[in-house]
């Protein structure tokens, strides 16, 4: 019984995520319009959760904002800080090279944080 709780839990914290990156951007509307779904279809993987989705809707709404599948997944399991990626980034067209090059930069300046720390 508690699988299936944290499961739960688990898909509406990755609707939360997507809810948040979403009103960054603006109107829930225009973005579901930007992307080519309707309205009604975002508002229901917000409300009702990413695990009733289509796998092609959920795809679509995190291309649009920047991140992947994997790392909504992890941003859910709390093993993830996107939130800061893809608010700094949101309205750029970024390659998968590039955001590869941005995460590494990302964690050099942690391990240079953390060293800072320790010393």
């Amino acid at each position: 019984m508690e699988l299936i709780y944290s499961e739960v839990q688990s898909v509406d914290k990755k609707a939360e995520i997507l809810a948040d990156l979403i009103d960054r951007r603006g109107s829930r509307r225009a973005f579901a319009e930007e992307i080519g779904i309707p309205p009604t279809t975002l508002q229901s993987m917000l409300t009702r959760g990413v695990g009733r989705a289509s796998v092609d809707n959920v795809i679509k709404v995190c291309k649009a904002l920047g991140i992947s599948v994997e790392e909504l997944e992890q941003m859910a399991a709390g093993k993830k800080d996107v939130f800061t990626l893809a608010a700094h980034h949101e309205g750029e067209e970024w390659t998968e090279e590039e955001m590869e090059e941005i995460e590494r930069f990302k964690e050099f300046l942690r391990m240079k944080k953390k060293g800072k720390n320790d010393e």
